[in-house]
């Protein structure tokens, strides 16, 4: 990738491959200006003229509301038309990696997640979208470039809109930590449970931040000059006591496990045993999941009756309180479109009615998002269930207190890097922190040597 980008004048913006381009496109729009007047995005937008058609890709449960949504959009731009491609994210995602854009199995809108906005810049894929004012138009937005929005831009380009937020909370069995013993009314010093009272399967990168996030462990980072390092490739003694201790406790998580013979620190059994062990009546009273698990989680805990959703700064570790990251979605638009002003134009407005405010309670019912611009009281005074209330309440402050997430992609290698680092602990039987931390340094060494 070049350091400098070339865009095109049009509406968000947009990558221009080569200079002659610019030139060929600038020559050509002043002629066409010159020869009929043309028609500005304004004029276009006042005199509701928009006749284009464009694709969206929609989960098959999500397709009533995005229905309602492009109907809403219709009422300003009745000539224009709205198709849906119906399909999963993911699946959708793997057609566009294996093809390209021009692929018509690709839609002209579609959901991201957020760790994929730089793969899919670099390879071209998203088109530049008027953020700011998407932003002004739907509300909502405290400071646009602080949260997810921020996420999504490269350079001056914003390649995504936010669609809903995603972080770590826990769960908890109330059974099960009355039975322990466990006051779920007040913080929880992860140190001083018994080994089996919380599962966090910590060889999984995604939930093992939420330790080394409590003190400020980076696993991967950029300086200032844009230059790649990692805390983890220090010595032990090196490290601050803040570091230290955390470490310190995530090897007394694993001998206490290896002690127990329990299969937390098995990749493939480790599922089925934090699901008997967390079910009621198991021996397990707090779990590290996503909001995503609350119906699975309410099959194990009695049909729900003794579930209780937390935010994840319950748990705290050395005093310090657990945090995760500040994940999410964002729905872009094909960078095929950025040259049709008309098309942009009907994209961003069907985005904004997709995460219109007014409808977040609609939205959450259809899809389980929970949008970014809305304060937790709209789903509080709404008609939802009470367990539906919890888990918006404690993801919405779990978020507010958690770090943006890395999404440079660099920030892959981390992934196996520290699975096979801890997932060799078994095998190599560290009798000390030190000895276990030898065995990240160097899984993280070898990573840092490969950039």
């Amino acid at each position: 990738m070049e350091d400098k980008k070339l865009y095109f004048l049009n509406l968000g913006g947009g990558k221009m491959k080569k200079v002659i381009a610019l030139l060929l496109v600038l020559f050509l729009s002043l002629s066409i200006v010159g020869c009929s007047g043309g028609k500005s995005k304004d004029a276009i937008s006042e005199s509701n003229e928009i006749k284009e058609t464009i694709t969206v890709q929609v989960e098959k449960d999500w397709l009533a509301y995005y229905e309602k949504a492009a109907e809403r959009v219709k009422e300003q731009y009745p000539k224009a038309n709205i198709k849906f491609i119906t399909t999963g994210a993911f699946d959708h995602l793997d057609v566009l990696d294996a093809t390209d854009v021009t692929n018509k199995d690709v839609a002209d809108v579609f959901a991201i997640p957020a760790d994929r906005i730089y793969g899919l810049e670099q390879n071209e894929a998203l088109a530049a979208i008027d953020a700011k004012t998407m932003a002004k138009n739907v509300g909502g937005f405290s400071n646009y470039d602080e949260g997810l929005g921020g996420n999504f831009k490269i350079g001056e380009d914003y390649l995504a809109f936010p669609m809903n937020i995603e972080t770590l909370i826990v769960f908890a069995n109330t059974a099960n930590a009355k039975e322990k013993g466990i006051n779920l009314k007040k913080p929880i010093e992860f140190t001083e449970l018994d080994v089996k009272d919380m599962l966090i399967p910590v060889f999984d990168a995604w939930y093992g931040v939420a330790l080394t996030n409590s003190a400020e462990i980076e696993l991967l980072g950029k300086d200032k000059s844009g230059n790649l390092y990692s805390d983890l490739t220090a010595n032990f003694n090196e490290l601050p006591k803040q570091k230290q201790e955390v470490m310190k406790a995530l090897f007394n998580y694993w001998k206490g496990h290896n002690r127990a013979k329990t299969s937390l620190w098995d990749e493939d059994a480790a599922g089925g045993y934090m699901d008997t062990a967390f079910s009621s009546g198991g021996e397990s009273s707090l779990r590290l999941e996503g909001p995503w698990a609350i119906g699975s989680l309410s099959n194990l805990t009695n049909n729900g009756k003794d579930l209780e959703i937390l935010p994840i700064n319950t748990i705290t570790i050395n005093g310090n309180p657990l945090s995760h990251w500040q994940g999410g979605w964002g729905l872009a638009i094909n960078s095929r479109v950025e040259d049709n002003e008309a098309k942009m134009m009907l994209a961003q407005k069907f985005i904004e009615e997709v995460v219109n405010p007014k409808y977040a309670v609609e939205f959450f019912k259809a899809t389980g998002k929970i949008l970014e611009n809305v304060p937790v009281s709209i789903y509080e005074n709404s008609d939802l269930s009470e367990t539906d209330k919890k888990v918006i309440k404690a993801v919405i402050e779990s978020y507010e207190n958690a770090p943006a997430r890395p999404l440079f992609i660099e920030w892959g290698s981390v992934w196996d890097t520290w699975k096979n680092a801890i997932l060799s602990w078994p095998n190599t039987k560290p009798a000390t922190v030190e000895d276990a931390y030898k065995e990240i340094k160097a899984s993280f060494d070898a990573m840092m040597q490969n950039f």
